[in-house]
């Protein structure tokens, strides 16, 4: 029988979802991590700049993962979400600030999100895989 676990981390800055979900759920070695957006404790947006939502959503991520023991190169599929087409360059420029080769696989879905939210990102790691 293959492990399950349930965790409810929180990083500095971040808040607890209102909606029936989990942050982080482990299955064996394979770490499920939820969408991380750049919403403060207040619950609201930190910037209306897709660079600074960027980076700071990066940062709850990586805090995420490393309360989980994990690290971003053990990232190994990322579904991320822009608002606008026209930021795909600078996405792809700060993507490379917090993974690196071998990128995890990757799907890119633009126009999906709520007004003032400028990108969201969710990921699967898998644990001690490197």
């Amino acid at each position: 029988m293959i492990e399950s676990q349930t965790h409810y981390p929180m990083a500095e800055g971040q808040t607890r979802h209102a909606p029936p979900l989990s942050m982080v759920r482990r299955l064996g070695n394979t770490l499920y991590v939820s969408g991380h957006g750049a919403v403060n404790d207040k619950g609201e947006f930190v910037s209306p700049d897709f660079e600074e939502q960027m980076r700071y959503t990066m940062e709850q991520l990586k805090a995420t993962l490393e309360g989980e023991g994990v690290s971003t190169s053990e990232v190994v599929m990322v579904r991320g979400y822009a608002q606008n087409p026209a930021n795909l360059p600078l996405y792809n420029q700060l993507y490379r600030d917090y993974f690196s080769e071998p990128f995890p696989a990757r799907t890119t879905i633009v126009g999906c999100l709520p007004p003032g939210l400028e990108f969201e990102i969710d990921c699967v790691a898998e644990v001690n895989s490197r």
